[in-house]
This record gives C-alpha cells, sequence and structure tokens, in this order.
C-alpha cells in the first residue's frame, strides 16, 4: 500500500518481519551497526523453523571450522558451489554467501558470548564427490544450552515437533552415534554418556536443549542482551511504499487492531515459506509435492512472499522446496526419514514395486527423483533384522510399532515378500524380484543400479561395523513396508534479492527499503543443497548483509 497518511504508532530504524535465526542474526547485525531496531512475529512462538530443524549451519571457512583446522580455499569452495548450486543464482550472491558467511559468524561470537558452537565431524557435504566437497563435512551446530537462562522467554520460545523425556537432549554428534546403539561400542558410549548426562540435567534442575531451539534460543539471548524487542502475535498486514516506490514500513496487527511501524532504514522478510499455504502449492509445486506433508513451522504461509510481490518483487524458484522424505503420523505429524534411508536391510519402491534411486542420497536428491518420476505411493521396505538392529521412524530396536500405525494403513507386516506386496497394493512377484536383485548387488557390496554407498554421504548414517556400511541383504520375516510421502522443511522460492539483500524487480531495479533472507527469499542454493545446514547458514549470512546495507545506506 502507498504511504498516504503521516501517522505511525511506532517509529524505529530497521523493521525484521520473522524471528528465525535469519531475522535474529539481523536483528543483533542491525543493533550493532547503532540503529533501533524491532523484530515482529506473527506467531504465538518465535524461532520460526529454525526452531523445528538440526539447527545445523553449513558456512564454509566459518570460525569454528578454523578452529578444528577445516580450511578450505575460496577457490575450492567457489568450486564446489558452482558444481551443486551453477548457474541458477546470480553469481555475485555466491560470491557473498563465500565472503560474508564467516564475517557474519565471527561477528556472532564477538558480539555475544552466548554464540557458540560446534563442529559435526563427519557429517559429510551433500555431495562431497564433486569438485571442492568435503568427505568430513563443514557443518556446525549450537552447544547444548540450559533454556533457564531464558527466563520469561522460554514459554515462548517454540515448542519441538516431538517431545523428549525429561532431561535428556540429543546433539546432531550424538545422534549419528546412538543410531548404532545395538552395532558399535561408540554407539553403547554415546547411550551411556547421554543417560548419564540426562540424569544430572535432572538433578540438577536443567532444562537443556539442543539442535535448532538451542541456536534459536542461544540467539534470543542475544538479542535481549542488545535490547532489541521481539513482539509476538503481530502478523504483518501489508508493506507501506511512499509515492517513488520505496519501502517505508509495515501496517501490522497487534491484539485485533492495525498497528503502523515505520522503518526509516528499511524492512527484512524474513518471514518463512509458504510451506503451508495450500494454495500456493498447488499454484507453484510441481505435481507429487503439492500436498502438504511440510515439517516447517505451521505459520509459514507465504505472508512475506505475498507482501513483496504486491509490491512489484520478482519471485524464483517458486516450483521448489527443501523436500525431504517424510511420514504422516496417525496423530497428524509429519516425521522426516534421514538416517533411516541409509541402514542396510532395507530399500525403497515405488507403487510397482521397483527401486527408482540411491536410497541414500541426500533428502532433497531423493525427492527431486521421486516427484520427477510420478513414483507415488512410495514404500520404505526392511526385514525383522533391520527392526532389531536399527532406529526406524523414531520408533528405538526392541520397540514395537505402534498399533495406530497398523491399523491405519502407515504400516504393514507379513510373513513372506510376496505377503507384503499383496498387503501395499504392489505385485508380489515384482517386489521379490526387486528384493533378490538388492540382494545380490548387496552380496557383492555394489549397487549397479542406483550407486548406494558410493559417496561419503550415503555412508555417514550407514553400519560402520560392516563392510559396506549401506549395503546388507533383506532375507529375514517378518517384512515390513512404510508409506513414504514427498515431505518437505519448507519451500525454497521466493523474492529475488541482490548481493546485498535487497528485494529487486523482474527488470532487476531495487526496491528501496526492503530486503528478504531465508525461506522468503530465492534460494541461493538454487534447486539443491550443499551439506547439512545449508538453508540455515544463507538465512543467516543474508540477514547480516542486509544490516550491514541497511546501516550504510541511512
Amino acid at each position: 500500500m502507498n504511504d498516504t497518511r503521516t501517522h505511525w504508532d511506532r517509529d524505529v530504524d530497521f523493521l525484521i518481519v520473522g524471528s528465525g535465526a535469519g531475522g535474529l542474526t539481523a536483528a543483533l547485525g542491525a543493533a550493532a551497526a547503532g540503529m533501533s531496531t524491532l523484530v515482529i512475529e506473527k506467531a504465538a512462538f518465535y524461532g520460526g523453523s529454525t526452531a523445528l530443524s538440526g539447527g545445523g549451519i553449513w558456512i564454509p571457512n566459518n570460525p569454528t571450522l578454523v578452529r578444528e583446522g577445516i580450511v578450505d580455499t575460496r577457490e575450492d569452495v567457489r568450486a564446489y558451489l558452482d558444481a551443486v548450486v551453477g548457474d541458477r543464482v546470480p553469481s555475485a550472491n555466491i560470491d557473498t554467501f563465500i565472503d560474508q558467511g564467516p564475517r557474519m559468524l565471527e561477528f556472532l561470537e564477538a558480539a555475544s558470548p552466548h554464540m557458540r558452537f560446534q563442529w559435526c565431524p563427519g557429517y559429510s557435504d551433500y555431495h562431497p564427490e564433486r569438485p571442492g566437497g568435503r568427505a568430513e563435512g563443514r557443518s556446525i551446530e549450537p552447544l547444548p544450552i540450559d533454556l533457564r537462562r531464558l527466563g520469561d522467554d522460554e514459554d515462548s520460545l517454540r515448542p519441538a515437533a516431538l517431545a523428549t523425556p525429561p532431561g535428556l537432549f540429543i546433539t546432531s554428534k550424538d545422534f549419528v552415534a546412538l543410531n548404532m546403539v545395538m552395532r558399535t561400542w561408540k554407539g553403547r558410549r554415546t547411550a551411556l554418556l547421554t543417560g548419564l548426562r540426562a540424569v544430572t540435567a535432572l538433578l540438577l534442575r536443567r532444562r537443556m536443549d539442543t539442535l535448532g531451539r538451542a541456536l534459536i534460543a542461544r540467539l534470543r539471548l542475544a538479542v535481549n542482551d542488545a535490547g532489541v524487542p521481539v513482539l509476538l502475535e503481530t502478523p504483518m498486514q501489508t508493506l507501506v511504499a511512499d509515492e517513488a516506490g520505496a519501502v517505508v514500513g509495515v501496517v501490522a496487527e497487534q491484539h485485533g487492531r492495525p498497528l503502523r511501524i515505520r522503518a526509516r532504514a528499511g524492512v527484512l522478510l524474513a518471514s518463512g515459506g509458504f510451506e503451508h499455504n495450500h494454495e500456493m502449492r498447488k499454484q507453484h509445486l510441481p505435481a507429487g509435492g503439492r500436498d502438504d506433508y511440510s515439517a516447517g513451522s505451521v505459520d509459514n504461509t507465504g505472508d512475506g512472499i505475498t507482501a513483496g510481490v504486491a509490491v512489484g518483487a520478482a519471485t524464483d524458484l517458486m516450483d521448489d522446496a527443501w523436500w525431504m522424505p517424510s511420514f504422516e503420523r496417525p496423530d497428524g505429524i509429519n516425521q522426516v526419514l534421514v538416517s533411516e534411508r541409509s541402514v542396510p536391510r532395507s530399500i525403497i519402491v515405488d507403487q510397482h514395486g521397483r527401486r527408482f534411486t540411491n536410497e541414500a542420497a541426500p533428502y532433497v536428491t531423493f525427492v527431486h527423483a521421486q516427484i520427477a518420476g510420478g513414483h507415488d505411493p512410495a514404500w520404505f521396505v526392511f526385514d525383522r533384522t533391520a527392526k532389531a538392529r536399527y532406529p526406524i521412524g523414531g520408533i528405538m530396536p526392541g520397540q514395537a510399532f505402534p498399533e495406530e500405525w497398523y491399523a491405519s494403513g502407515l504400516i504393514q507386516s507379513a510373513a513372506s515378500l510376496h505377503e507384503l506386496g499383496a498387503a501395499i497394493g504392489v505385485d508380489g512377484d515384482t517386489l521379490s524380484h526387486t528384493v533378490s536383485r538388492y540382494n545380490t548387488m548387496a552380496r557383492d557390496g555394489r549397487d549397479l543400479d542406483h550407486g548406494r554407498g558410493q559417496s561419503a554421504y550415503d555412508n555417514y548414517y550407514g553400519d560402520p561395523s560392516l563392510a559396506h556400511p549401506t549395503l546388507d541383504v533383506i532375507d529375514r520375516g517378518p517384512f515390513y513396508a512404510l508409506r513414504m510421502r514427498a515431505g518437505d522443511l519448507g519451500t525454497k522460492g521466493g523474492l529475488v534479492h541482490d548481493a546485498s539483500a535487497r528485494v529487486v524487480r523482474s527488470d532487476g531495479s531495487v526496491i528501496a527499503g526492503l530486503y528478504a533472507t531465508g525461506n522468503t527469499s530465492a534460494s541461493v542454493m538454487g534447486n539443491d543443497y550443499a551439506g547439512a545446514g545449508a538453508t540455515i547458514g544463507p538465512a543467516m549470512v543474508f540477514g547480516y548483509v542486509a544490516a550491514q546495507t541497511a546501516a550504510a545506506g541511512r
């Protein structure tokens, strides 16, 4: 809307819409630059999809990696991103990500004692075999944190999608070892240490947390120290532009009444994607990915994208998402399948009972193949030994699948592969042949059909006690099949911005006063995914860049 009135209810230098990692990082950057800053959040909770995530950050040459000796030449980083992203996004945006990423994390560490991270050793880049890729990985994660430090703000931190037992807290580093608790001494040792930590936390009445909630908690503590207010339950309604088309503020809603906020240095849209907007999914996403099986924040309905388009912003990558193989539990929770796809004695078949891609591939890669081939429904097939050895769908070895999973048709079990085929509606002979061929290749240690196990990423969640960590025969009944969906962690299309995080029109001209980051913007990763945290990392980088640009332009 045009700025036709002079009354403002609030007046700040920099206004941020959204309280995920990108928005809160921007708030810290803006405050450090001397700008009066305000964050508004649509939901009753702060943290957005970041709080629901693994909390990983993929930024090469960041301070945590440098301290571990994980240092890359700029040429290697650029070669890797060129191989992964190609020419799908502006080259200058990739340059900014490479150069400003380490500086952003250096700034966070210097700006606040709360911002502390650790490397996830061995968590391979998603395409380590490509030029510049690293099999040992470049992903970092926040250190665990006692949520009591948040004080009154603890109750408004977005809850995790799945509750954990009191006292228990698990990092990404722990998770990969715990998956092998039945198979390796490292897994058993990690389980023991995790249990001891839980007991200690309970005795000391600590409320420890990890992953995305730990990242958001640390950012919120830093934002509080910087004196930046965060207004919850304050959804943006429209952007306000002046007669020249420059964005000068927003109209939000608070307690059912309009709240007009002037932003002298600009507005940053960091309000997530459109994953829970059914109409936008149908309009933009491809067949096979239009149904909402998203693990993103329920409040992400594309508000920032819609508001940007209304003032002339260009969009890109609207037909893509951060795809994730998932399953919908009977209670409506969409649960992701990450580690399971690498465990031995399992395959994934389509509606014809045939394998169609490398099951252990990066999740975006996997679902791209699933959607492109129309492989729906898909079934995660495994045997009794896999069930006894590995966690599957959050169900631990030795723990029975819930009865409601069987009653709803989410999972099927049968004594033979022929019977299992009948139970899931595929030809039993075809399913048996598929498993037989897979077993032959597994015995030889080489997947000639889809190359499973040939990438370091494939094997990260595999069984290190085996010669071929992700390959083993499926031969012990009863056999199981779990119904899979083409889910996502959020959409990756949105507003186009330049290397300074300024939103642009389709002709390339800048919309003055408007910035975007995170899933509100078109991803710097293009149609692919460089490594764990390549969603959150760029969101933080371009949030930081937006604050710098806005401060320089005052």
